[in-house]
């Protein structure tokens, strides 16, 4: 179609034709099909396009890659130049100390939660000197967030809800009202008629109050989930085993004919002739639901063995999907000569870079996993994956977490693991306190794995080399367990008071004084509820007072 349209050969289409061939189909055919973009990656693979040309033709429409700080500001529509060129040439100093996630956030809070929140509720402001009552108001609509929500008639109503991150705006805001007073010093020119008073007062952002609620919320999370991990662990293994077992029965059925797996019936799809009748995984039940058991087994694969990586790494997600084949190295013991393997994670958040040693469980999942990736030839396929934070392609690399799909290699993506773990979670049929089904967030296996090496006797300051965290406070706010000093100290306190009373207090009450006991309770019940008087002391006298 191309050449039709454009003239020349297969070498001379170029990315800007693939482009506009896509975007052609998607105005003229609404369903165009999604499966149109490999011819893409054919065309690239002959080394027609440049190497810095996306991978797919799904990527280019999915992400945008970095924009501008000029780009970031504008987003928001602010209605005051001067106040907007002041935010650009803020985030623009900024820029180079901060990566481009938290640029675009610092770029949000301060364009759209601060300027563009008062613009919205006060026309007309221009300057930063924000009247008492203008703080006021700013100040109680960031304390809450409103949302819409879709009820089950169509109609859509407005929730509003306590915003979590309110803290971090009104800090983010003050920070840029000091920013302002400290440059005005070196550069008054530029900065020096913004300077304002500060609205946010140092004692409004105290962050003693605000880490204690966050460390009591999230030890609250890690002591709820740490005792049920092991359901979690079977479950998700069990999971696997019955989606492999469902695909190679299916792939071994004929065309149109019923098979019987788990004590479950399906009938085959006949297909069309345009697709292979025995490769196909698809089967209709018996109530007459479609199931492709193909992508079913491929979550499967991903919640199993991101459950066993998180649990026995206790890294973070984008750590542990950039780890690729050359990750896993060996070393050799310098005492005794032996020979451990090891799996380096590169460097992340803190830029640390981390090694570890595998254990024969991780061991077995990661061979596990390099069977599964391999080709046809035994080498693990180059794939590039798009960095969500800071908005670039990585190199080629041959990672572990791809599977390839609609003809091609790809990266699981952090969506494909949270969509493949909450399936593992919804069969475990885990509940949390207020019987709602259990969540688990990739970052609760990091504080579950400091949680339980520090509980098993692992020394903090190692737990914090394994973590890769810089301080080792970091590392105990991850520590969620009891104060087990106390609950010992307090245990042993008891028992020294009961030593000391007469040991006949102590025995086990007869079946008369126990009858007896419950008896005076019942005469202690007044006409206006329960009396809590003591049990030696007469009714009249307690109903006189």
């Amino acid at each position: 179609m191309l050449v039709v349209a454009k003239g020349g050969g297969v070498r001379d289409i170029t990315v800007g034709d693939c482009l506009e061939l896509g975007e052609t189909e998607a105005h003229v055919y609404v369903h165009a099909g999604s499966g149109r973009s490999l011819f893409y990656s054919w065309l690239r693979d002959l080394g027609n396009f440049p190497a810095e040309a996306p991978t797919t033709l799904r990527d280019v429409s999915r992400h945008a890659g970095q924009v501008s700080v000029t780009e970031l500001v504008d987003r928001y529509q602010l209605n005051c130049r001067p106040v907007r060129d002041l935010i650009v040439d803020y985030l623009t100093e900024r820029q180079p100390s901060l990566d481009y996630n938290s640029l675009e956030d610092l770029s949000r809070t301060l364009a759209l939660h601060f300027w563009a929140n008062l613009e919205k509720h006060h026309p007309g402001i221009d300057s930063l000197r924000l009247a008492p009552e203008v703080v006021a108001a700013w100040k109680a609509r960031c304390r809450t967030k409103t949302s819409v929500r879709r009820l089950p008639d169509g109609s859509t109503v407005e929730v509003t809800s306590p915003r979590t991150n309110a803290f971090a705006l009104l800090t983010t805001v003050r920070a840029f009202y000091l920013d302002l007073a400290q440059w005005a010093l070196e550069d008054p020119g530029l900065w020096g008629p913004w300077v304002a008073p500060c609205p946010i007062k140092e004692a409004e952002i105290s962050h003693r109050k605000h880490i204690t609620r966050r460390r009591a919320r999230m030890d609250q999370r890690t002591r709820e989930r740490l005792p049920v991990l092991p359901t979690l662990v079977k479950t998700a293994a069990d999971q696997l085993k019955n989606a492999q077992a469902r695909l190679a029965a299916v792939r071994a059925a004929a065309p149109g004919t019923t098979f019987t797996v788990l004590g479950e019936t399906y009938t085959k799809v006949k297909g069309t002739r345009y697709t292979d009748h025995a490769a196909s995984a698809t089967a209709y039940d018996t109530d007459g639901r479609r199931h492709c058991f193909g992508p079913a087994e491929q979550r499967a694969f991903w919640a199993w063995a991101t459950v066993e990586f998180l649990r026995h790494t206790g890294v973070r997600i984008e750590e542990m999907l950039e780890t690729s084949h050359h990750s896993i190295t060996q070393y050799r013991l310098p005492t005794t000569g032996e020979v451990v393997p090891l799996l380096q994670i590169a460097p992340s958040k803190t830029d640390e870079e981390q090694l570890l040693l595998v254990s024969p469980e991780l061991a077995d999942m990661l061979s596990a996993m390099v069977c599964r990736v391999r080709d046809a030839s035994g080498a693990i396929p180059l794939v590039r994956a798009y960095d969500p934070n800071e908005r670039v392609w990585n190199p080629p690399f041959p990672l572990l977490f791809q599977w390839r799909w609609g003809g091609q290699n790809r990266p699981v993506s952090v969506s494909t693991i949270r969509k493949a773990l909450d399936e593992a979670l919804l069969a475990s049929g885990l509940t949390d306190a207020t019987g709602q089904p259990l969540r688990y967030q990739p970052h609760d296996f990091r504080r579950i794995f400091v949680t339980d090496a520090v509980m098993s006797g692992l020394p903090p300051h190692i737990a914090q080399v394994i973590c890769g965290h810089k301080t080792i406070t970091t590392t105990m706010n991850y520590k969620a367990v009891y104060p087990a000093e106390a609950l010992e100290a307090h245990r042993a306190f008891i028992a020294r008071r009961r030593a000391l009373r007469p040991s006949e207090e102590y025995r086990t009450p007869t079946s008369e004084e126990w009858d007896a006991f419950l008896a005076r309770f019942e005469k202690r019940k007044l006409s206006v509820g329960t009396c809590a008087r003591a049990l030696a002391r007469s009714a009249s006298t307690s109903t006189s007072r």
